[in-house]
């Protein structure tokens, strides 16, 4: 099955590890769309039955990590319920944030009338962590860096709107489908006849590194993952409102 080029980030007998592009599922979903694991196989040839350790959402990119048989997968799993699992996301912003760093601790739970959409509870909820960092300011908008403690559907989301931070993109939580230049840009006008583009049509979130032990013999595996263009693109254009330039890359930090 046909799907976008797969960077390989780490690939032995027990684990596969790639940098997934935007818009493919970790699963296959009801609404249909093609999944990671579908074109992995048929992309690289590889005829293991690969086992999820843990999910990105469909617009999400960045490390992800899957197993090549059940003993890892099992190994990693229990790693990630006593903590050993650390991730870190860059996450892009609307909003200033007054603070340099924060946590933010809530339960999380479905929305009672919203299919699919998560929300902060006062009670009946699961407990969620989350801990951020600003790396860079822009005008009206931040880089983030945010690692959760915890592992909640779609909880960086969730906990960034929560605290008035949501993603610059992200039509369930921050109610914006796009980010487009002209929208931060005063006085911007597209050249040409054609209709300006998006700079970023799809979550301003990005998985940017993954850190294990390896299941067969316990080494610390540190994993990291480039941003794709479209969040490169968007991160040049944001630096450039700001007066900044030659900014180092997210992934040193």
């Amino acid at each position: 099955m046909p799907g976008p080029p797969i960077h390989i980030l780490l690939d032995d007998p027990d684990l596969l590890a790639v940098n997934k592009p935007p818009g493919l599922l970790t699963v296959p979903g009801r609404q249909g769309g093609v999944s990671i694991r579908e074109v992995i196989p048929a992309s690289l040839g590889i005829p293991d039955r690969l086992l999820l350790v843990h999910r990105l959402d469909r617009h999400t990119s960045g490390v992800l990590l899957l197993a090549r048989n059940r003993p890892a997968q099992q190994r990693l799993a229990e790693q990630c319920l006593q903590r050993r699992v650390e991730k870190q996301y860059l996450a892009i912003v609307r909003g200033c944030p007054t603070r340099a760093d924060g946590r933010i601790e809530t339960l999380l739970g479905p929305h009672p009338r919203v299919t699919g959409r998560m929300m902060v509870k006062q009670r009946k909820g699961k407990a969620s962590v989350t801990l951020w960092e600003v790396l860079e300011r822009y005008p009206g908008a931040a880089l983030l860096r945010c690692r959760p403690l915890t592992g909640r559907q779609h909880q960086i989301r969730v906990h960034l709107a929560h605290i008035g931070l949501p993603l610059l993109v992200d039509p369930l939580y921050g109610g914006s489908e796009a980010f487009f230049l002209s929208s931060f840009k005063t006085g911007y006008r597209p050249g040409g006849l054609e209709p300006e583009r998006p700079l970023l049509a799809r979550l301003s979130l990005h998985a940017e590194s993954i850190a294990f032990d390896h299941p067969r013999d316990g080494r610390r595996i540190l994993l990291t993952a480039e941003p794709p263009k479209d969040f490169r693109a968007t991160l040049n254009q944001l630096r450039k409102l700001a007066g900044k330039t030659g900014s180092a890359s997210p992934n040193q930090g």
